[in-house]
């Protein structure tokens, strides 16, 4: 899988973060202070992970920041982006099963290397649900993406 990952500050976790996912076979794209000569500030590198995800170029994306709020918002504001906050291993599962989200949002302070392993393996495990509710919702979001571009 093609994933795009930002990061506002070269931390261990987030250091980590690109090392697992490597190791589990995916094709990673670094943005922000994980790729020197990027623009390290959350707002703008969250940004070009969330395009990444928005145009095709990645499956999936993984924006970090201090506390994670602020990238999820930052890639959110991207159409077709649904960005979610995940800072255990059931919100995870829960974001991919009912929203359908693909970009997931780190906090660097709160996720220590074991809880990020857990995160990883609940958001890679999940699928989106095929519940008709559940789809409506996620459908509901499309539109909503739409209704904004189209102003």
């Amino acid at each position: 899988m093609r994933i795009s990952v930002s990061s506002d500050m070269d931390e261990p976790v987030a250091r980590a973060l690109l090392a697992e996912l490597r190791e589990r076979g995916h094709e990673v794209r670094a943005h922000g202070a994980l790729n020197p000569g990027d623009d390290p500030r959350w707002a703008f590198c969250s940004e070009a992970a969330a395009r990444d995800v928005a145009d095709g170029s990645a499956d999936q994306a993984i924006v970090c920041c201090w506390t994670g709020t602020g990238a999820s918002i930052v890639a959110n504001k991207v159409p077709g982006v649904r960005a979610a906050l995940c800072t255990d291993a059931y919100t995870a599962d829960g974001a991919r099963r009912w929203n359908d989200a693909n970009v997931l949002a780190l906090s660097l302070r709160l996720t220590s290397g074991p809880l990020l392993n857990e995160i990883l393996d609940a958001w890679f495990a999940g699928a989106p649900s095929d519940d008709p509710e559940d789809r409506r919702n996620v459908d509901r979001t499309a539109r909503l993406d739409r209704a904004r571009t189209e102003s």
